[in-house]
């Protein structure tokens, strides 16, 4: 399973989705009430761009005459055909049981501590049988620019494919 970094989780808010190639795939990532949840962006009734369908709720009925809008913003509706999929599952509203979009892992990662040592780094005199003289290291060392959009320490939302 491959890791792909899709953006500063600040530029996702809640309600909000990103359509992603990732590896060949159009992916929709989307944020239902802080959790991220990804989808296949290809409806399985015929192939439509799922994940640019309307995001909204759905209805519901414990009885005749008895209708409640329920799960507001958990559901995306296929833009060719109106079949409803929970954002959350991929499970289809109408048959769960059979007709599911394709989801993928997401995660959120936060930031690495940038004072704490990598623990891959055995940095110790023993590991390398020598100490450290001075504040500099003893190697020659070259300016690295970080050519990234987000903030340094923000919280990156994460997809594995």
């Amino acid at each position: 399973m491959s890791r792909h970094v899709i953006c500063p989780s600040s530029e996702l808010e809640s309600g909000e989705r990103r359509i992603v190639e990732v590896e060949g795939l159009s992916i929709g990532v989307f944020n239902v009430d802080g959790e991220y949840h990804a989808l296949n962006n290809a409806c399985p009734h015929q192939l439509a761009p799922l994940c640019e369908g309307t995001i909204s709720g759905t209805t519901e009925s414990d009885g005749v005459g008895e209708v409640d809008w329920v799960r507001d913003g958990e559901i995306v509706r296929c833009p060719w055909h109106n079949w409803e999929f929970d954002l959350t599952t991929g499970e289809s509203v109408f048959n769960p049981h059979e007709v599911r979009a394709g989801t993928f892992e997401v995660d959120v990662e936060a930031p690495a501590d940038a004072g704490a040592p990598d623990e891959a780094c055995a940095c110790d005199a023993e590991s390398y049988g020598t100490e450290l003289a001075g504040d500099e290291p003893p190697v020659e060392t070259y300016d690295v620019d970080v050519e990234d959009e987000a903030e340094f320490g923000e919280e990156m939302v994460v997809l594995r494919v």
